[in-house]
């Protein structure tokens, strides 16, 4: 009787200890698992290394990953550029393990995995945003993007923004990394100082396409290859003397300054403020 007790209390614990050990089985994803909005893809590490050499990622950034998956993006930002790094996963398990990865990867003091929504998460601290999402997730986060501080860095993998036409795209044995810098807002009227002269200048924009016009007495000249790239601009016009001067600038949220250089020698700095 005792044996059998012994051998009937041997089987009923080997039993009552199998689910745990099934529980403790280390979570592996699957390609093509199904997450919240998106099915779960990774981005091939070539495809990593570009779009974050596309950003021109360095030690100086801190890198948002919208969707992180397995967490390479956030891992290779803080490993192979030195930046800080954040990736943002939904997937409560996936997370977990993206988190031990970066663990494994030695970099768990410049990168991390919370979980969390894309939506529903403050990233606009980040100088570099990247993300491998859909279509339509890209555009449902558009406004909140192009929100952020003028000259962020944004990089997609496979697909675009529609109508912001990217600042540059990547073609890697057939996939694509689509890169745009976030442009500052200047549509509109602004008063134009070039020492003691004034003049109105007033931007049309299209995301960081713009054209514009000044206002010279009864005149409006058009202005020469203006280009807005970031928070960083500059234009060119003809004043009633025919004389060409160039700009170049900043801008600081409703203030522009920098200086020009005209084609006859003259040179100074210049100021606006918006209207």
């Amino acid at each position: 009787m005792h044996l059998k007790r012994t051998a009937f209390t041997l089987i009923a614990a080997l039993a009552l200890s199998l689910p745990l050990a099934a529980q403790q089985k280390p979570y592996e994803p699957q390609v093509g698992q199904a997450g919240k909005d998106v099915i779960w893809v990774p981005t091939p590490d070539e495809v990593v290394d570009r779009m974050l050499r596309m950003a021109q990622t360095t030690k100086d950034d801190y890198v948002v990953d919208l969707g992180a998956g397995d967490g390479k993006i956030a891992i290779a930002a803080a490993k192979k550029f030195g930046a800080r790094s954040l990736g943002i996963e939904y997937d409560a398990d996936m997370a977990r393990h993206a988190q031990g990865n970066v663990e494994k990867a030695g970099v768990a003091g410049r990168a991390r995995i919370v979980r969390g929504d894309i939506f529903a998460s403050d990233f606009s601290t980040a100088t570099v945003v990247t993300m491998y999402l859909l279509p339509g997730l890209n555009m449902k986060l558009r406004p909140t993007i192009l929100a952020m501080r003028p000259g962020t860095r944004v990089v997609s993998h496979s697909f675009t923004m529609e109508d912001w036409e990217a600042d540059e795209i990547s073609s890697m044995d057939g996939r694509r990394a689509y890169f745009w810098i976030v442009p500052a807002n200047v549509h509109g009227g602004w008063n134009l100082e070039t020492g003691s002269e004034r003049n109105e200048i007033v931007f049309e924009q299209k995301f960081q396409k713009i054209t514009g016009t000044i206002g010279l007495g009864h005149t409006q000249g058009g202005l020469r290859d203006p280009l807005l790239r970031g928070f960083n601009i500059s234009f060119a016009w003809v004043d009633n003397n025919g004389v060409q001067r160039q700009y170049t600038g900043r801008v600081i949220g409703g203030r522009m300054e920098g200086s020009y250089r005209g084609d006859n020698g003259s040179e100074g700095r210049w100021s606006a403020t918006k209207k």
